[in-house]
């Protein structure tokens, strides 16, 4: 099966979760369930946008520095305070930034732009009057009342993520509970005789097991909530004795690594097929070819490889737009941009995923392999910041010739 297709029959089995409510202190990273709209304006009323003075624009016009206008200070406007005080011709209030603007005012006049401006600070003292070196337009350095945002006006869209900025706006919008889409769980299970988790120690022919750990950030990392089910044997009553925690414990999707490919003591596939189905398996892509698709008792369940490089870079193709489906979201797709080969590139003809280096350079973007390309060699993999793509029947392109290249490192 082509990579294309076996991503689409993937995506079209996931619809978005439900809605929870959750505190504001909490919902970075999380998933606007409805969209929001604003019920106040913001500003909620003219205010300075400078510590200075507020005044009559028309009191002022003609005035410059050879030829200043000096007002009266009728009174003092720090922020939060709203004066009663209404500004008359020929006279002004101090103010702050932030502070309402007092009736009779059009403009603020900066500080800088007076004589109450000196060795770089505004004079503490409250002046009797002001002198004032420049002109200034009305509404200049005042933000007007919902200039930002109107009463009624939908600010954030259902399916927007939540990102710092987002969480400063709806606090502004005093909002303090946030409707957001519930996490997907996603059950996270390596299976091999071979593994050890990271706490124990080796054993003769043993290795750690890191695909729990790199699956388990991705998933967090993509708005998930990984549910670590820890390593099965190569038997398949140990396959079957982890899946059941699945049915029990309300996941939204479960991830395998290893026993799906053609080995004697790869069993997964056969223990999802008995109490499921499988939807495909194996795809026509280097690395990940094993790649199985299917339900176990009606949950999604997506196989993967267990070589580590393997491993990513097929959640990255296939599981990260279900994740990002389920947490309420469009579906994700990397960033893609065409760079020119430093290095002669070459594969089997599947579509084969590279690890490189992708730079700009002379104002054209080139990519370097960062070294050897087995599927087990996860240093290369941290080493890169993209995946070249060779199209499925290609076997080889010669250095300098352009190539696509799926970015990792850009921002979400």
């Amino acid at each position: 099966m082509s990579v294309d297709e076996a991503q689409k029959k993937i995506i079209s089995v996931f619809e978005p979760l439900g809605m929870e409510t959750i505190s504001i202190e909490k919902a970075i990273g999380r998933v606007l369930a409805q969209s929001v709209f604003s019920e106040i304006n913001l500003p909620l009323f003219p205010n300075s946008s400078m510590d200075g003075f507020a005044v009559r624009s028309l009191d002022l016009e003609g005035v410059s520095k050879e030829y200043p206008k000096q007002l009266e200070v009728v009174d003092d406007i720090p922020a939060g305070k709203v004066s009663k005080i209404v500004i008359k011709s020929g006279q002004a209030s101090r103010i702050m930034t932030g502070a309402p603007l007092p009736r009779g005012a059009d403009s603020v006049i900066p500080v800088e732009d007076t004589d109450q401006f000196q060795h770089g600070r505004q004079s503490q003292i409250l002046p009797s009057r002001v002198n004032v070196f420049r002109s200034v337009q009305s509404g200049d350095y005042v933000r007007q009342k919902g200039e930002d945002i109107q009463s009624g006006e939908c600010v954030l869209p259902q399916g927007k993520r939540i990102r710092p900025q987002e969480v400063g706006l709806l606090a502004m919008l005093g909002m303090s509970d946030i409707p957001v889409v519930k996490r997907p769980r996603v059950a996270i299970i390596s299976t091999g005789d071979e593994l050890v988790p990271i706490n124990k120690a080796l054993g003769p022919g043993q290795i750690y097991d890191s695909n729990i750990y790199s699956l388990s950030a991705q998933v967090s990392r993509d708005g998930g909530e990984p549910f670590n089910l820890g390593i099965a044997s190569d038997r398949e009553s140990a396959v079957i004795d982890v899946l059941e925690k699945t049915t029990s414990s309300r996941v939204d999707l479960i991830l395998s690594t290893a026993g799906v490919s053609v080995g004697a003591f790869d069993v997964v596939k056969s223990v999802v097929e008995r109490f499921g189905r499988i939807e495909f398996w194996r795809v026509n892509m280097r690395p990940g070819k094993p790649v199985t698709f299917g339900h176990y008792q009606n949950i999604p369940f997506v196989g993967l490889p267990g070589n580590p490089v393997s491993a990513y870079v097929s959640y990255e193709i296939f599981v990260r737009p279900a994740v990002y489906r389920l947490s309420g979201m469009e579906t994700f797709e990397h960033l893609r941009i065409p760079v020119r080969l430093l290095d002669p590139v070459e594969s089997d003809g599947r579509e084969s995923y590279l690890r490189a280096i992708v730079k700009r350079q002379a104002g054209n973007w080139t990519a370097q392999l960062t070294g050897h390309q087995g599927s087990g060699n996860l240093w290369s993999l941290v080493q890169a910041n993209a995946l070249l793509v060779l199209p499925s029947g290609v076997k080889s392109l010669p250095s300098g010739a352009i190539i696509e290249a799926l970015l990792l490192n850009e921002a979400d």
